[in-house]
């Protein structure tokens, strides 16, 4: 039963995980990540605290902008190398930070290996 509209704080929930093993995840491994996001996505539309998400692309499918006085650069690839990435987010509105961390945690395992959380400015 979801707790009607919230009036609480934003946050996005950044997910990271090493695209490498990622891409040799076996068909097993890729259904455990599914149905595990399926019943988070569930459960937080129920409460009405999700609004938003998505899985990333691989980071070797990134463009990279930056901008200098002079002039922007593009480059191929994610702005920070090595093997932890960004792979997904969820954007949540609930109670405040406990909660939010309390959403963090069921996003860790063996495929998303470090969550992010930061307050989303309104």
């Amino acid at each position: 039963m979801g707790r009607g509209k919230l009036t609480g704080v934003k946050y996005i929930l950044l997910m990271y995980a090493d695209p490498a093993e990622t891409k040799a995840m076996s068909s097993q491994q890729r259904d455990i990540v599914a149905r595990k996001h399926e019943g988070v996505v569930a459960e937080l539309t129920a409460s009405g605290e999700l609004l938003d998400g998505a899985g990333l692309d691989y980071p070797w499918d990134t463009l990279t902008m930056h901008w200098s006085e002079d002039d922007v650069t593009v480059t191929q690839g994610p702005l920070v190398s090595g093997p932890c990435q960004l792979t997904a987010y969820y954007v949540v509105r609930c109670d405040g930070p406990d909660h939010a961390r309390k959403i963090a945690v069921q996003l860790l395992d063996f495929h998303v290996t470090a969550v992010e959380v930061r307050r989303i400015h309104t």
